[in-house]
């Protein structure tokens, strides 16, 4: 199949998703904008991750920042774009990071600053965003508002679900059965559970709380000890999925 019909098979496929995804959302979502969308040209692929917040203070814009470096550091060209919605200065990036900055630049109209390994998108059409890094660099989005997780998901390659310590366990099991309707089969992180917690057999992976590992995350870079390990774990495990 030739890349402009793969192109449009994919932008299809997401609008009929989140459709259908209206149907059974809590909040129903609005298919992305992408019918009158040019057919991409052809393009190296790379994998695009949706990482999804279950509720405030999950800490999935931690996860999604140090995934992303962590899925820089393995791309040969270093780097990774992430969507953001957390404005303010950002520490210096890479040189590779930079570069893929300047690439998307011109291909998304948003704003984009280099931070560490990661290209940080201010992206409000998550079509435009994956057609733009898809053929650049591994492209990871930070899902904080739930109306947009169908659509989001619906584009994703692979989903990780992230709950936090305000999190209800078994929000996640359904959560997950509702996503897996419209895209990948969600990976759910239970971030910094607490000891003998509900979320033993929910959660594929826990990850633990190291506050210096998330400064370096949300700085761009792979973090330290635990929690780059895990991290390191979550990528391998991403990695496995078919």
């Amino acid at each position: 199949m030739r890349a402009g019909q793969q192109a449009r098979g994919r932008r299809n496929l997401l609008a009929g998703a989140a459709a259908a995804a209206a149907e059974w959302l809590l909040e129903p979502v609005e298919p992305p904008a992408a019918a009158g969308h040019p057919p991409a040209p052809p393009r190296e692929e790379h994998v695009v991750v949706a990482v999804i917040a279950l509720g405030a203070r999950s800490g999935a814009t931690t996860v999604a920042r140090a995934l992303g470096a962590e899925l820089a550091a393995r791309d040969e060209r270093g780097a990774c774009a992430v969507s953001t919605t957390q404005g303010g200065p950002p520490p210096l990036g890479t040189p590779a990071a930079g570069r893929l900055a300047r690439a998307l630049a011109p291909a998304i109209a948003a704003p984009v600053r280099a931070c560490g390994r990661l290209c940080l998108v201010d992206a409000p059409d998550p079509v435009t965003l994956a057609d733009a890094a898809l053929r650049l660099a591994p492209l990871v989005f930070d899902v904080t508002d739930h109306a947009a997780a169908a659509g989001v998901a619906a584009l994703a390659d692979r989903v990780v679900l992230v709950g936090g310590p305000l999190v209800e366990p078994a929000l996640a099991g359904a959560v997950a059965a509702s996503l897996a309707r419209v895209g990948p089969k969600p990976i759910v992180v239970a971030s910094r559970p607490p000891e003998e917690s509900a979320w033993e057999g929910r959660a594929e992976m826990e990850l633990p709380h190291s506050r210096l590992g998330a400064q370096w995350a949300l700085a761009g870079r792979e973090p330290r000890g635990e929690l780059g390990h895990a991290i390191a774990g979550l990528a391998d495990l991403l990695g496995a999925q078919e």
